[in-house]
């Protein structure tokens, strides 16, 4: 009305025409809908007429209907307009809504920063472990994650790794920290955010609480110690009253030298375990160091195969060795020969009578490779990549009633690491499994 009341003041309707009316047609269509729209267009066409009429400009049917025509789909045109806006904004509020439902029901906290440090976005999980662990609720993340450096069991070294990942914004890297007093263990990752270009544009970090893996751990290797020291002392005894009794072997008979050779298998086996587990334990602490040396590998491997043979025999399982040429690796001996008697001996006690075990030794100038290939029952495909873990067995190997721990390929797996190299497994459930083991070779 007051556009109107303008128009009659100041001759607009001859001047500006309907131009004067548009705005406000275009803005009811978009606020109110086409409906309306279309309604504020006609009652704007109706206003200009009056306000013509009362300049006393006559126009004629054509000039009418031109106008009407803009008029109208003005204000369908910003109808249409303004339902689409509402509809993509409130699709972009149902997906942040989403987006931000899925990164507040994770049980890791996570935020993204931008490449000073700042927080840009953060989940709930985040927001409630920098409370509980007393971090300021201002500043960027690198400067909240030192305030609590004096609350920690390593301080100086957490200080180090928190300016360490300050000053670089392309680290990616995994921490694991403890707070002092509590016990409260945490791992940090921290990764960038690539921008336009490729370049860092910012950091993603999250945050877990991992006290109840690292309890757990903890009181497994407790438990492994306890029980291998606890087993040691009476395996120690009852191998040497054994020896003594083997020296008069000849004296018991032949059902006495029976269940001599029963002890005397029953006590290796149980000697092999507990050097199994206190080597697991060794390897989790970080503490087998090696001695490392240039090793004639088919020479070890020979051996191993050897040593192994009796089995073999017994089981009626074909055991060979394919060596293209001499090989050297540099590594500890000792440590090397458990690995390919772990691998002999689990593709002997998984072959069934009438299958074959190959040892093969090949490579070049740079790296050398151990191949133990069985024609045995061979690893579900849903469990291969659980091989390497401590205490896994195979629901194929427990079907099938075979003994073991669970603990040779994972020390397998670490000892061959140690020496720089790599382990890898392929398996067909019911035809076989091949190990490949990579070693750098002696230059």
């Amino acid at each position: 009305m007051t556009t109107f009341g303008v128009a009659l003041g100041f001759d607009f309707a001859s001047k500006l025409g309907t131009i004067s009316f548009a705005p406000w047609v275009g803005l009811i269509g978009f606020e109110l809908g086409v409906p309306l729209g279309l309604v504020g267009g006609a009652a704007t066409l109706g206003l200009w007429i009056a306000a013509a009429w009362a300049d006393g400009i006559h126009q004629g049917p054509t000039t009418l209907i031109i106008r009407a025509a803009a008029l109208l789909l003005l204000g369908a045109g910003g109808g249409v307009i303004g339902r689409r806006l509402r509809t993509s904004e409130a699709s972009q509020r149902g997906v942040a809504a989403l987006q931000s439902a899925l990164i507040d029901s994770t049980l890791d906290g996570i935020c993204l920063t931008d490449a000073e440090g700042r927080i840009l976005i953060s989940n709930a999980p985040l927001r409630r472990l920098s409370v509980e662990l007393g971090m300021p609720q201002h500043g960027t993340v690198p400067e909240r994650l030192l305030a609590i450096a004096d609350r920690l069991t390593e301080p100086e070294r957490y200080r180090t790794r928190m300016r360490e990942l300050a000053e670089s914004i392309d680290a990616q890297t995994s921490d694991e920290f403890e707070l002092a007093g509590t016990g409260r263990c945490f791992r940090g990752y921290t990764a960038p955010v690539p921008g336009a270009g490729g370049t860092p544009a910012g950091r993603v970090w999250t945050l877990r609480e991992v006290t109840a893996d690292r309890e757990l751990d903890r009181m497994r290797d407790a438990f492994v110690a306890t029980v291998s020291h606890e087993l040691r002392t009476p395996l120690t005894s009852i191998s040497g009253f054994l020896e003594m009794m083997e020296e008069e072997e000849h004296g018991v008979g032949a059902t006495g030298r029976k269940y001599l050779d029963v002890i005397r298998r029953s006590t290796d086996r149980l000697q092999g375990l507990v050097e199994d587990l206190l080597l697991a334990a060794q390897i989790e602490a970080h503490r087998v160091e090696l001695e490392l040396e240039a090793v004639d590998l088919p020479e070890l491997v020979r051996r191993s195969v050897e040593a192994g043979r009796p089995a073999a025999v017994e089981k009626g399982v074909s055991l060979e060795i394919v060596v293209d040429r001499p090989r050297h690796v540099r590594a500890d001996a000792r440590r090397l020969a458990q690995v390919v008697d772990n691998l002999v001996s689990n593709a002997i006690k998984f072959t069934d009578a009438g299958g074959a075990v190959t040892v093969s030794i090949s490579g070049d100038d740079d790296a050398v490779l151990l191949v133990v290939a069985d024609t045995g029952i061979g690893i579900p495909a849903d469990q291969q990549g659980q091989v390497f873990s401590r205490f896994f067995r195979a629901r194929s190997a427990s079907a099938a009633a075979i003994p073991g721990t669970g603990l040779g390929l994972s020390i397998t797996r670490a000892l061959v690491e140690q020496h720089g190299g790599t382990i890898a497994l392929e398996s067909d459930e019911g035809r076989g499994t091949r190990v490949t083991v990579t070693l750098p070779a002696d230059t």
